[in-house]
């Protein structure tokens, strides 16, 4: 079987626009239980995941709830999707009750074999402007993998951190976020489909709202610091009931490691960068 050639979707690009709209932000501010900053203030960081999402038609999604592939993003024939980590540096905040621009750039995508089978990597860059100026710039490592039961352990334990705050997932809170990230992806709130098709004990804990509250974590035990890196890899998946815990220690000044998990290991690992 020969590779397929994805070298005709490395340097497309996609545009989208959106209003940082008190409405949505109050909604997202209320799915982590926190005040929702007003009109003019900055948008809290990785909040922008809420926004700038494209709608699409149910008629236009796939089996798993996703967009049907082979338009922005590259065909991956019948495997799973996974948001497998990422980088973003925050330049300046973006403020809510402005307009504000994303420009989406694929910029790499790879085939490697691991050991649960064929997987397809797709890197895509994220460029925010308001204002005519670039806020944040973030690069997104998406992987497609061969549909297998997930590995229930990353057999790296978890460190005992200089904070640490306890995630007790809830149905709703999954489904709260996937409503204010308009993600349809179904490994989220369709337990008869996550169980049965993904092969996953329970409703999975989205990566990118295990990487908020990392971070979130991070920014409440260091209110005085303000983050210019953030740099997140999921090394396997957090499901419900099950807590877990954000912790992180100072490396170096102005740097500092992140972790979550349980008792089965490190889920998602990060590291911060300060001042």
């Amino acid at each position: 079987m020969h590779p397929t050639d994805y070298s005709a979707w490395i340097g497309r690009t996609e545009e989208a626009w959106d209003v940082l709209s008190r409405n949505l932000v109050k909604r997202i501010a209320a799915t982590f239980s926190e005040t929702a900053p007003g009109h003019g203030e900055a948008l809290p960081p990785l909040w922008t995941w809420c926004f700038f999402q494209e709608p699409v038609d149910e008629a236009q999604l796939g089996g798993d709830g996703h967009p049907a592939r082979g338009g922005f993003l590259p065909p991956a024939d019948n495997r799973n999707r996974m948001w497998a980590g990422g980088r973003v540096e925050f330049i300046e905040p973006l403020i809510v009750g402005g307009e504000a621009h994303r420009l989406s750039t694929i910029t790499h995508i790879e085939e490697k074999l691991g050991r649960s089978g064929a997987l397809l990597f797709v890197t895509v860059r994220h460029d925010y402007s308001q204002d005519g100026r670039l806020c944040v710039r973030e690069e997104q490592d998406i992987v497609y993998r061969e549909p297998n039961p997930p590995k229930p352990g990353s057999g790296q334990g978890c460190e005992a951190g200089q904070w640490s705050e306890t995630i007790a997932p809830t149905s709703t809170l999954l489904f709260r976020y996937s409503a204010v990230t308009f993600n349809g992806h179904r490994i989220h709130y369709d337990q008869p489909y996550v169980t049965h098709s993904e092969g996953y004990p329970d409703l999975v804990v989205h990566g990118p709202l295990i990487a908020t509250l990392s971070l979130r974590a991070f920014r409440r035990a260091h209110p005085d610091k303000r983050v210019r890196h953030f740099a997140y890899r999921g090394l396997r998946p957090l499901t419900l009931p099950t807590p877990f815990q954000v912790s992180g220690c100072l490396d170096a000044p102005g740097t500092a490691r992140l972790w979550a998990g349980n008792a089965d290991g490190i889920a998602q690992s990060a590291d911060v960068t300060f001042d």
